[in-house]
């Protein structure tokens, strides 16, 4: 999905754990351009020092008297001027040293270091603030998660009331109660311990609630408020003053926010009005809020006690106080609000399932929150990844610059010391960029770009909602087919516009594109709703996204399509078969392997392989396509469970792929036979395929070697293809048989009567899905095709190699003359519903 580089290469499932490591190594070349500039500073420094102690040897001789100013014809005083005309040409030279070093290297290099320097922080702060909102956000998914089910379990205990209290006491249902099934329900954290709480917009822990409660009794005023007949309330504050203080301190924009935090505050039980019937917060003066006890609690101030004063003459002060049965009736009275209750006839029961449905909408509304969020801090991390590597690309690059600038600068000066430019001259040579780029990516890379989706866990088990993070098994059932609806829509818009493409070239490429993650996520936002959808949709993207939305499908699956259980034995098959097994005995193996799998995945896969097989024959790829290919598919179909150092080296996933593009009628055949026979044998029963827990693990290992072991044979040819003959073409041609041939014959023509469904019948199998109506021996119609007989194909008229021929006149876009009732373009996929 990503190219190798940063963006591919830094990647964990906290995304912070990834991020820290790359980071702590760009902060590393930060100290790294402090020790370079440090040794341009004091190198400078020293040539400075020196020349000045050489410019002082000339006066120092002046000093003495005599000597060689009294023979002014000797030779020899000759000799002696030409020494110190030496030492102020030598001081002059490292003084100009000094001046170039700092000129070239030390003034340059330190402004870009700094710029360099910011440039990392800034990009290191931003990711951490994105990190920071998705862990937040994940906090309050679990939270409302909690809640939803905390509510659906209340419902449903009160609906096991109500059909318990209304059965005769006499009848059947008292003597023999139906015995319910047993659940496994995950246990849910209560709902009141340590729970954030949602000031406005913002959301607060426990610890940070308590910080902000103190600051407030600290610093808003707190009086007494005197009411008519009740008497005199302690701890009390206007809503003025509270709205002054959200205001000052909490940063609230406008009054009309700081009245919902005031709100917020009532709703939380930290404020009750006093005075006025109802507990509405407002920014008035007039309005008086008393500060409850659980505030004083949580902040440890002390609490102001006092007994209300009565005003009334009835009753004496000692006989009315916070505690006494006349207070609590008035904070009865005070909760009693008939006229803002929004639903004044609602039973327990309806109350019950309505807090349940507001709870499904609170989880599911902050899951798509979630997910929003996770988008944009994956698109955001991997455009800073991109930016960092071209920073520290351009980093190494500007040391390599530095060493030529500081060696230029000593060189142009003083010839004597070649020597010394000579040795800086091959340190600078030595400085390879690329190569301790790929050092860096080779040593302390965390991981590929696998992404973990947070999907929407229905308390009823539907996956109505989504279809991205889902398992592939769940998905298929909820579309009532063996493969996916979205790989196999997929798969058919691509096969209906690949002759669209000019040129086998751009066919090909649109699997090797790096397609911007933005862009695929637009894609996947408008078709992850768990529905069906049309072509249309598709329709308004280029090819390369509908492709690279696919492979993200794949990469968003709780576990690869060949699952991870099965890695540690497909790398068991290619350690032990490398030298030791022939080739169909690797293959049998594979088929062996494979055949373990949910008959989804196993279907799924075929779909999948027949495509790709399909498009390296029809536009004769070469081996570095079918290689490169295989590199971009590998974490789609195949991951270990656990990403480490040493799955990131392995390439078992990649020779998997190569043998399933070399075999695929030895593998999905003998996978399909086995089916039918098992399906035959067994009626309308399937057996299921093989749980994907720990339990039978160790035997399935043992099973594998045994089987491995006693196929053992000399060592064969390589299992990669072989060189094609002198009939391989690097571009298409057209000829008298189109690439991408279009079926002419009527549906009439091409019914087959007799041919049973197969329970395990895939699209796209030549040898054992007979087409049928377009659609293979399951009901599935083929998304890749094997050309038909030239009999059944249309000419096309050669436009330029490598292209097919476009629309003129009355062609098609596949370049055939076709009538009004022509076969459709392309090759129609079609998924039967499940049998089972």
């Amino acid at each position: 999905m990503m190219a190798s580089g940063f963006a591919g290469s830094f990647w964990s499932s906290d995304y912070a754990g990834g991020l820290g490591v790359l980071f702590g190594k760009l902060q590393q070349g930060v100290q790294e351009n402090q020790q370079i500039l440090t040794i341009a500073r004091m190198r400078a420094d020293a040539e400075e020092i020196y020349g000045n102690s050489l410019g002082g040897i000339a006066p120092a001789t002046e000093r003495i008297t005599g000597g060689f100013s009294r023979d002014e014809g000797a030779s020899v005083r000759k000799a002696y001027e030409g020494v110190r005309t030496e030492m102020e040409s030598a001081a002059q030279n490292h003084r100009k040293i000094a001046s170039n070093i700092r000129e070239l290297v030390v003034n340059p290099f330190s402004r870009w270091c700094e710029a360099h320097a910011a440039r990392v922080q800034n990009s290191q702060d931003d990711l951490q603030s994105r990190i920071k909102l998705h862990d937040r956000q994940a906090e309050a998914v679990r939270k409302f998660r909690s809640q939803y089910y905390n509510k659906c379990r209340l419902v449903e205990d009160l609906e096991e009331e109500d059909k318990l209290a209304f059965q005769d006491p006499h009848g059947e249902g008292a003597q023999s109660p139906k015995m319910k099934v047993p659940t496994i329900k995950m246990s849910e954290p209560d709902e009141g311990e340590d729970e954030p709480i949602d000031l406005g917009d913002e959301t607060y822990n426990p610890e940070q609630t308590k910080k902000i409660l103190t600051h407030m009794l600290d610093n808003i005023k707190l009086g007494e408020a005197k009411v008519p007949i009740l008497g005199v309330y302690q701890n009390t504050s206007t809503g003025a003053d509270i709205t002054e203080y959200i205001q000052k301190h909490i940063g609230a924009s406008s009054v009309s926010y700081a009245e919902r935090i005031g709100q917020d505050l009532i709703t939380h039980g930290f404020l009750r009005l006093v005075g006025n019937v109802g507990n509405t917060f407002a920014n008035s003066s007039r309005m008086n809020y008393q500060w409850k006890p659980k505030v004083f609690q949580i902040t440890g101030i002390p609490e102001k006690k006092k007994p209300l004063d009565r005003v009334s003459s009835t009753m004496s002060q000692d006989s009315f106080t916070p505690d006494s049965p006349t207070n609590a009736v008035q904070e009865y009275l005070q909760g009693w609000n008939p006229l803002n209750n929004q639903y004044p006839n609602e039973t327990p029961g309806e109350r019950l399932r309505r807090e349940a449905r507001e709870a499904d909408e609170r989880y599911k509304a902050s899951v798509k929150k979630l997910d929003s969020l996770r988008c944009n801090l994956e698109e955001a991390m991997i455009d800073h990844l991109r930016f960092m590597e071209r920073c520290e690309l351009d980093r190494l690059k500007a040391i390599k610059a530095v060493i030529l600038d500081f060696s230029g600068a000593i060189s142009n000066v003083i010839p004597s010391l070649q020597s010394t430019v000579d040795k800086m001259m091959l340190f600078q040579e030595t400085v390879q960029p690329l190569g301790d780029l790929r050092y860096l990516l080779e040593n302390y890379k965390t991981g590929a770009f696998v992404p973990k989706v947070t999907t929407y866990e229905n308390y009823y088990n539907s996956v109505d909602e989504q279809t991205f993070g889902v398992d592939l098994e769940a998905r298929a059932r909820s579309d009532r087919k063996r493969v996916p609806i979205i790989v196999t829509t997929i798969l058919t818009f691509l096969d209906n516009h690949y002759p669209d493409l000019e040129g086998d070239e751009a066919r090909r490429g649109i699997w090797l594109v790096d397609v911007p993650l933005a862009q695929t996520h637009n894609l996947r936002t408008a078709i992850n709703t768990g529905k069906t959808f049309n072509h249309e949709i598709l329709e308004k993207y280029d090819i390369p996204i509908i492709a690279s939305v696919l492979k993200l499908y794949l990469l968003e699956l709780p576990d690869s399509l060949v699952s991870s259980h099965v890695y540690e034995i497909v790398k068991t098959i290619y350690s032990t078969t490398a030298t030791d097994t022939s080739e169909e005995a690797r293959i049998a193996v594979i088929q062996s392997t494979l055949g373990q799998l949910r008959l989804a995945n196993i279907a799924t896969l075929d779909a999948i392989t027949t495509h790709f097989t399909r498009l390296i024959e029809l536009t004769s790829a070469d081996e570095a396509y079918v290689t490169a290919l295989a590199n971009t598919l590998a974490p789609c179909i195949l991951r270990p469970r656990v990403e480490s150092s040493l799955t990131m080296t392995e390439r078992y996933s990649y020779r998997l792929i190569r043998d399933l593009f070399g075999h695929k009628e030895a593998i999905f055949g003998e996978l399909k036979r086995a089916s039918s026979l098992t399906h035959s044998a067994s009626g309308a029963q399937r057996p299921r395929a093989i749980s994907t827990d720990e339990s039978n693990r160790r035997a399935n290992y043992e099973e594998r070697s045994r089987a491995i072991a006693a196929q053992r044979s000399p060592r064969a040819t390589s299992p990669a293809p072989g060189p094609r003959g002198s009939h391989r073409r690097d571009r298409s041609v057209g000829g008298p048989e189109t690439r991408f041939p279009v079926n002419t014959s009527s549906p009439t023509e091409r019914r087959s009567t007799g041919t049973t469904r197969n329970s395990l019948e895939v699209p796209g199998s030549a040898d054992n899905s007979p087409i049928v109506d377009g659609k293979g021996a399951n009901g599935v119609d083929s998304p890749a095709e094997h050309p038909a007989p030239s009999s059944t194909r249309v000419p096309l008229p050669r436009k330029h190699a490598g292209s097919l021929a476009r629309n003129a006149g009355n062609r098609d876009s596949a370049g055939s003359l076709r009538g009004e009732d022509a076969a459709p373009r392309g090759v129609q996929l079609e998924d039967k519903p499940m049998d089972d």
